[in-house]
């Protein structure tokens, strides 16, 4: 207990046992990552591009192009930059992580384990939870990381989510607070290539939970092909203070842009492809749209189809990277003003949107 003194001021010696400047809790560096946060080298990721001389010419898995651009990622920041994610870094197409770190483990080896080393970059245990605390954890102490999951089995961590969220927001008004690295989710084994797995790996909600938060804190992208991935996740890397879900598939898919084009797309955030449409100068008579590889794909499908059997229809398509340029520029930062919207899906003809 403080005995007052006279003049209604605590007793000096206890008044000194309280911690000052960076002792502080609140100013604690290691309470305070942002003050800690260093920018990651990052490679040049146009050279890790893939060779695009069509549209739709060939095709490559997205993640393990996108893997090998994460590989030298931990080559450039080994003590900044780590992976999480469950037992699915492999499987979710970044096997080339493995030719620059081990899995991290500390404890006894055999003859036949696969990449583990006690100095690790690649934090993999088969809980979700415990990937998002470490993530958490890790990005609080001003440092850099990614989840990587197939996208079903990320919902386990819708509330952990709904936590980072709300701090994320409130912290943007403390002043001292820094802002710290995104909190970076990729999504691969996504909903619509489980052709094995069936019902149970079929769940595209994620998406609708982070959707949901903040227009401010959120972004979601869906790359259509590796060479906007690379230019997706090189984004996410440099950002702040953000929850970026990136679903991006790791079975072997079409390439549609080359490195320059797919630069352009994702700063847009979405556009017009006329090399698939048939509109030309014209107005369209429906608008065929997408976002997402598989439904890229399905809808270019349907839109062959359709210049076979109806070759007068005039038809555009419009892709889109960065799904909140969908909402109106009113309700986020990404969103797009009510013209531009109408300049790409028209104000009064059909839309088929997958």
């Amino acid at each position: 207990m403080i005995v007052a003194a006279s003049d209604d001021r605590g007793r000096a010696d206890l008044a000194a046992l309280a911690p000052i400047g960076d002792r502080r809790m609140s100013a604690n560096p290691r309470a305070n990552g942002g003050a800690l946060l260093q920018d990651l080298l990052l490679p040049e990721f146009r050279d890790y591009a893939v060779d695009v001389a069509r549209p739709a010419a060939g095709s490559s898995s997205a993640t393990q192009v996108a893997g090998e651009y994460l590989r030298d990622v931990v080559r450039a920041n080994p003590r900044t930059f780590r992976v999480m994610g469950p037992d699915e870094t492999a499987s979710n197409g970044l096997t080339a992580l493995f030719e620059a770190t081990d899995r991290t483990w500390n404890a006894e080896t055999i003859a036949g384990d696969d990449h583990l080393a006690p100095d690790g970059r690649v934090m993999e245990v088969l809980s979700e939870h415990l990937c998002q605390g470490w993530l958490e954890g890790y990005l609080l102490t001003g440092r850099h990381g990614v989840f990587n999951c197939y996208e079903a089995f990320i919902h386990i961590v819708d509330s952990m989510v709904n936590q980072h969220a709300k701090w994320l927001k409130v912290t943007r008004g403390i002043p001292w607070r820094r802002p710290i690295a995104s909190l970076n989710y990729i999504l691969s084994s996504h909903v619509w290539r489980q052709d094995n797995n069936g019902f149970s790996h079929q769940d595209p909600g994620f998406i609708d939970h982070v959707a949901n938060k903040k227009a401010e804190i959120v972004r979601v992208y869906l790359p259509p092909d590796a060479n906007t991935l690379l230019s997706t996740v090189d984004h996410c890397l440099r950002s702040r203070d953000y929850i970026n879900v990136v679903v991006a598939g790791k079975q072997p898919a079409l390439n549609y842009l080359s490195m320059d084009d797919a630069v352009l797309h994702c700063t847009r955030g979405l556009g017009i492809w006329d090399w698939a449409g048939t509109d030309g100068d014209e107005l369209p008579d429906v608008v065929m749209a997408c976002a997402g590889d598989i439904p890229t794909l399905e809808t270019l499908a349907a839109v062959a189809i359709l210049r076979e059997r109806l070759p007068q229809l005039r038809i555009r398509v419009v892709n889109v990277v960065d799904l909140m340029r969908l909402e109106p520029d009113t309700e986020h930062p990404h969103g797009l003003p009510d013209a531009q919207f109408d300049a790409l899906f028209t104000a009064d003809r059909p839309v088929i949107f997958a």
